[in-house]
């Protein structure tokens, strides 16, 4: 090989590392604006977890009572308790399932929705929102 051709090939070599280099720090700018980007996104998603509804008990069983163990019984049961005059918001129902009280209702009757909550099944209304209770938030 003649001084020209490794000239050249030593040329291209040092170009090929500045554009490594130079798209090594593209890379990281782009992380970086990603991370600040995903923040706000995940702050707003778990704002709107807390303030997401759960009716109790849902629409189409809304003539039915709740028992103590959280299973849905005919109005009027003996130890159950009438529906929630309005939906409770998510924020509610994650600090009941923490021990509190939901709000506007006794002990007993927060106790006995907080089961019918847990017991939610896919389809039913309120659902979705119980489970995003139950993940992690990062």
């Amino acid at each position: 090989m003649d001084e020209t051709g490794s000239g050249e090939a030593a040329a291209a070599d040092k170009g090929g590392g500045a554009d490594a280099g130079r798209r090594a720090l593209m890379l990281g700018a782009l992380g970086a604006s990603t991370v600040v980007t995903i923040r706000p996104a995940l702050a707003q998603a778990t704002g709107s977890v807390l303030n997401c509804e759960i009716p109790v008990p849902d629409p189409a069983r809304a003539g039915q009572w709740i028992a103590q163990d959280g299973t849905l019984v005919p109005p009027n049961s003996e130890g159950a308790f009438p529906p929630a005059v309005r939906p409770f918001k998510g924020e509610d129902v994650k600090a009941a399932l923490q021990g509190r009280s939901l709000p506007g209702v006794d002990y007993r009757t927060s106790q006995a929705y907080t089961n019918y909550i847990r017991r939610l099944q896919q389809g039913t209304s309120g659902f979705t929102c119980y489970a995003s209770l139950q993940m992690p938030r990062g």
